[in-house]
């Protein structure tokens, strides 16, 4: 009787686990739907600029004007972590063959309890998926940025950013863009006005530091 009782939590426990595994996925199908649909009217030409991950690229309202010149594709879709990109990765990255792909993730990862470890095992998965199917493609993982809601997780998000820092050192096609250091004033204070009232999120005047830093790197490295 006991180790009927026994096997029967264990498929308890592993079906749970599979259910919120197939939660967590299907939770961002509509806004992949959403992708999709956009598409079938106008499917971008491939060589592009593609910024893919969570909810600081789905926000940023002013993408468009603040990256003009600049043949650019959103697909950030809020909420989402590095093994989401993973996930969708034939639905919202190889089939636009972009020249070059602006990755943001792991804030979300962190938060929701994976170690730097995983966040930089999930990138190096990343990586490797663009490897085989965009072999010719250069990928630029913009780093975790701090937030006044989530200072708790300073710390692992600085690892995170150091274990894929030194990792897109040693490959040619990767880049690693240090956004995270300018969120902080002289005094090494995290800047208290950039954020919106949730404290999480990027205001206008953090999107412009976030810019800078991102237009900054496409000018000097864009040749298309």
């Amino acid at each position: 009787m006991k180790t009927h009782n026994l096997i029967s939590k264990t498929l308890f426990i592993l079906l749970l686990l599979v259910s919120f595994v197939g939660f967590t996925q299907n939770q961002f199908e509509k806004e992949i739907l959403a992708f999709e649909k956009q598409d079938s009217l106008k499917m971008p030409v491939p060589q592009k600029i593609l910024l893919v991950g969570s909810s600081s690229l789905r926000l940023w309202n002013t993408w468009q004007q603040d990256l003009q010149g600049f043949p650019v594709i959103n697909r950030g879709f809020g909420g989402s972590q590095m093994s989401d990109a993973n996930y969708y990765f034939d639905r919202i990255v190889s089939k636009y063959k972009p020249a070059l792909i602006l990755l943001y993730e792991g804030d979300n990862d962190i938060n929701a309890g994976k170690s730097p470890e995983v966040v930089f095992a999930d990138f190096k998965e990343f990586v490797g998926k663009v490897k085989t199917q965009l072999p010719k493609t250069k990928v630029v993982y913009i780093s975790i940025r701090p937030s006044l809601a989530r200072l708790a997780a300073l710390e692992k998000q600085k690892l995170a950013n150091r274990l894929i820092d030194d990792y897109c050192k040693k490959e040619k096609k990767l880049k690693y863009l240090n956004v995270h250091d300018d969120f902080f004033l002289p005094s090494g204070e995290l800047m208290p006005d950039i954020f919106v009232a949730d404290k999480l999120h990027l205001n206008a005047k953090g999107y412009t530091i976030w810019t800078k830093k991102v237009r900054g790197y496409l000018e000097k490295n864009w040749k298309k």
